[in-house]
């Protein structure tokens, strides 16, 4: 039949009411509205529900050509067939439902294997006591191990002994319900005992809520590592060059053009002094280029102390750091001072070299950039690392994100003073808000 509304003609009243009905003569009941029981001369029916869960999701109609009188046994018959019609409807409703749900599940875990077995990193599973449980096509292809060997190999067995301890750390970590914010680099050992340096990401697998293992994720960077390394080297090299070339021009500016001004200027002193005839006019143009000389003479010897500075070779960095900060007191009028934590020791001359760098590019730009009136050098000596930062209460400035748009800004010095930290295989972080100054900090191991 056509669908119907509830309270349309007997099957929809009995929906709606959820009783049996009973109809003498259904083609003389004023209830009917379809022409094919009048057509059909039904006359007497019998309508039983179809409940399920405790609602009427159909109708079971018996009718007769000829006037009948239905027995009580015969209605309770026909609802308990109803009934049994109910639950089997509703039955066939769960299992489409499972079935097309079972579907979902296959068409998922379809999608999520070829995923899996397609990724271009390579992932592993395996099981709280490191049994491996599934690779993919790309974990064969870093490991040099087949799929059968690895499933026979625990997972730490391709670890170094280093990678092997931060990867405990990350697995208890997450077994704890802590959140793992960015990859690891790790060293994985593969079949033929060579070493490749991977990013990894791991995940907690859970069954019911339970932890059942751990989902690794790898990268190969070993290229992108060399490169890198092969670029410090380069910029190393550059850099000792620079200084080096740095160290030839002081050393010659000190040696000859320092020289060679006061050898002039004395000349002139002596000049004006032994020469009673002079014109007044004459000795006053003398006087001035004797003392133009003598300006010359200071900027020159500031300049050679800038490009390098004795005092760092020969007393260390300390000293070096505490006569930066008189130069910024005495030349641009900055309060500065330095203050010392730890026990203060000397380094390696390059290392000296580079951290003093770093402090001269951060006092030059307190003074030039900043408008500042105050800073502070703090130099900390710690058992395996050193820090040196720089505050001041200038005007700041507004950080960008990235470290690459410093270069776009034209902060070349804060870029040069990062690529140095580097070197020494430290950090450099820098603070800054407008209005409220700004720090650089910069952390290397000793």
């Amino acid at each position: 039949v056509d669908r119907m509304k509830a309270g349309e003609r007997f099957n929809g009243r009995l929906a709606q009411s959820g009783d049996p009905l009973l109809v003498a003569d259904a083609s003389e009941d004023p209830r009917l509205t379809r022409a094919v029981v009048r057509k059909e001369r039904l006359q007497a029916q019998l309508i039983v529900p179809l409940i399920s869960k405790g609602k009427v999701v159909g109708t079971l109609c018996a009718a007769m050509r000829r006037p009948r009188q239905f027995h009580s046994e015969e209605i309770e018959l026909l609802t308990a067939i109803g009934n049994q019609i109910g639950v089997s409807i509703e039955n066939a409703h769960l299992y489409e439902q499972e079935r097309l749900i079972a579907e979902q599940l296959r068409v998922s875990e379809k999608n999520y294997r070829e995923l899996f077995e397609n990724a271009s990193d390579a992932i592993w599973v395996h099981d709280p006591e490191g049994n491996i449980l599934a690779v993919n096509k790309a974990c064969e292809k870093l490991t040099g191990y087949s799929r059968e060997e690895l499933s026979s190999m625990k997972a730490f067995g391709m670890l170094s002994e280093r990678g092997l301890d931060i990867v405990r750390e990350m697995e208890r970590k997450l077994l704890n319900g802590e959140s793992l914010d960015h990859p690891f680099e790790v060293e994985l050992i593969n079949k033929g005992g060579a070493e490749a340096i991977i990013e990894l990401q791991t995940t907690l697998v859970t069954t019911g809520g339970q932890p059942t293992g751990f989902q690794h994720t790898a990268r190969d960077v070993t290229e992108q590592r060399r490169m890198q390394e092969n670029l410090r080297f380069y910029v190393q090299q550059i850099t000792r060059a620079q200084e080096e070339e740095r160290k030839r021009i002081a050393c010659e500016l000190h040696d000859d053009t320092a020289q060679a001004l006061v050898a002039l200027s004395r000349q002139l002193d002596s000049f004006i002094s032994s020469d009673e005839h002079l014109p007044m006019q004459q000795i006053t143009f003398l006087e001035e280029l004797r003392q133009q000389a003598n300006s010359i003479l200071e900027g020159v010897r500031r300049f050679s102390q800038d490009l390098r500075p004795s005092v760092l070779d020969d007393l260390g960095l300390l000293p070096a750091l505490e006569w930066l900060t008189s130069e910024l007191r005495t030349q641009y009028g900055v309060l500065a001072e330095i203050k010392v934590l730890g026990a203060p020791r000397r380094l390696p001359p390059e290392a000296e070299l580079v951290l003093f760098r770093i402090a001269q590019e951060a006092l030059r730009n307190v003074w030039k950039h900043a408008q500042a009136s105050r800073a502070v050098v703090t130099v900390e000596f710690g058992d395996s690392k050193m820090g040196i930062e720089v505050s001041d209460d200038g005007k700041g400035f507004k950080v960008p994100p990235r470290v690459g748009d410093l270069t776009s800004e034209g902060k070349l010095g804060l870029v040069g003073m990062l690529e140095r930290a580097r070197l020494l295989g430290g950090s450099l972080v820098v603070q800054s808000d407008l209005g409220k100054g700004t720090t650089v900090a910069v952390e290397a191991p000793i």
